[in-house]
């Protein structure tokens, strides 16, 4: 697992490789990853946005932009926490991400951008 905190925002990354969903024959490599965000800060604040950018070992690096996560904006108090699951495709089988979470303090409008710490994708067969 990969953490980072930003002004008391923590951001923790679980990766999975998902075999039954890859064709390694097609180049084609399914990973999870599990978020984690954790408003440990005195103040409620909202996710507005994702930026993400993904590397890929021998391909262009991605980038997506987008509103929320999965579908939802969630609005965190102190001391919640939001969690959800999503996904990566690679095609060489080893990649990382990394990003930033926009989101704003519902006490005057304040935007601050959260990093979303860089974590590896790699399949288990080349670890070996």
């Amino acid at each position: 697992m990969t953490t980072e905190i930003t002004q008391g925002i923590k951001v923790s990354v679980e990766t999975e490789y998902q075999p039954e969903y890859s064709s390694p024959a097609q180049r084609h490599f399914v990973f999870t990853y599990r978020i984690t965000i954790e408003n440990n800060s005195q103040y409620t604040f909202q996710l507005l946005r994702r930026h993400w950018y993904i590397h890929d070992a021998t391909f262009e690096m991605r980038e997506v932009e987008g509103d929320g996560v999965v579908g939802k904006q969630p609005v965190l108090e102190p001391g919640q926490s939001h969690r959800y699951v999503s996904g990566c495709n690679l095609r060489s089988g080893t990649g990382k991400m990394y990003g930033t979470y926009t989101m704003e303090r519902s006490l005057d409008g304040k935007v601050i951008e959260v990093a979303i710490p860089a974590f590896s994708m790699i399949v288990p067969f080349r670890l070996n």
